[in-house]
């Protein structure tokens, strides 16, 4: 039976627009065969290319705020994996006991390459695992319903077999969750540069609109696209951004620019979505973030409106490479994180 894949495991920069490879799988009973080309956000030059009519920098012209009052958390939500909880197999374990709070876990020990399937419904997504036991942190990106987890081992090629399974009725305790904590995507805590620089720059900040503008106009005015880093990068797989080590290099790829925007926005008690896809007329795969507060950031190159999700492109407003990308024209979201 054939299943589509939803899998993104690496996020690579080409000098030029690409199009992301949606693979299908065969599962059988004993295994599953997983090409290991995965859909794949492309960060190029292209995307800092702008024209003489195109806005540029920090967006501060014309710029409007509003919303509710902002009151940061006193700490980040954060992540654990409960070993006690956890469904156990053959060096591997699956930890479902947070399900509610929007996250599942796993850990796995092996020489051989491992993945991580998440399934509900039709939908799944697979993601690489590191095979040192280090656990993984998953979003309940699905919204509320019976997910299946397994772990998945190599054998040969694109084929798999099942290590272990676990299932859980996921009822999210809010839709907000999986959007406010760390995952495997978006890695933070207390200690964390990023937190810190989150709570720093939105000192003061008096609505959520002030909040949302003071972090995102940061990383705009003070990353850069890193060209090198793109193409270094346009033959491997396996990339996992790091939002301190962008904060501390200050430079990035698209997926780079998007998980420290999100993992300063959610530290603060900001929801905020890291999105993947493809962006026209190129149809390069990309990735942004989208953002949901009680209040407005309005500019000329960003529409945030409240009780909504609304697309905030750190990439090109950095670089002046999207004149306006609030509607969402031209974008078409792929997957969630």
């Amino acid at each position: 039976m054939q299943r589509q894949r939803a899998h993104i495991t690496r996020i690579i920069a080409v000098g030029t627009a690409m199009l992301a490879l949606l693979a299908l799988f065969v599962l059988t009973a004993c295994g599953c065969s997983i090409p290991d080309d995965s859909s794949t956000p492309s960060s190029s030059k292209s995307e800092g290319a702008s024209s003489a009519a195109q806005q540029s920098g920090s967006g501060t012209n014309g710029e409007t705020v509003s919303g509710a009052a902002f009151n940061p958390p006193a700490s980040v939500q954060g992540v654990s994996f409960d070993s006690g909880a956890a469904v156990q197999g053959p060096d591997c374990a699956i930890d479902v006991s947070h399900v509610s709070q929007g996250y599942a876990a796993a850990t796995g020990v092996s020489n051989a390459r491992l993945k991580l399937q998440v399934k509900n419904g039709d939908n799944s997504y697979n993601y690489d695992m590191p095979n040192d036991g280090t656990p993984i942190f998953v979003p309940m990106n699905m919204g509320d319903g019976t997910y299946t987890l397994r772990v998945m081992q190599n054998t040969s090629g694109s084929n798999y077999v099942e290590l272990l399974s676990a299932t859980a009725g996921v009822g999210l305790d809010s839709p907000f969750e999986p959007y406010l904590r760390p995952n495997v995507f978006c890695s933070f805590d207390d200690g964390s540069a990023a937190v810190r620089k989150a709570r720093e720059v939105t000192a003061g900040c008096a609505t959520q609109g002030d909040a949302l503008r003071a972090i995102c106009n940061f990383v705009i005015d003070n990353v850069s696209y890193d060209t090198a880093k793109a193409e270094r990068l346009s033959s491997s797989s396996g990339y996992v951004p790091d939002p301190d080590a962008t904060l501390s290099s200050m430079s990035g790829i698209c997926f780079d620019y998007a998980s420290l925007g999100a993992a300063m926005l959610r530290s603060v008690g900001i929801p905020a979505r890291i999105v993947t896809g493809y962006v026209s007329p190129n149809d390069f795969y990309h990735a942004w973030i989208m953002v949901y507060i009680d209040g407005t950031w309005h500019t000329v190159q960003f529409s945030v409106n409240p009780g909504e999700w609304s697309r905030v492109d750190l990439t090109f407003a950095s670089t002046g490479g999207g004149s306006y990308v609030g509607d969402g024209v031209g974008y078409q979201d792929r997957y969630v994180y």
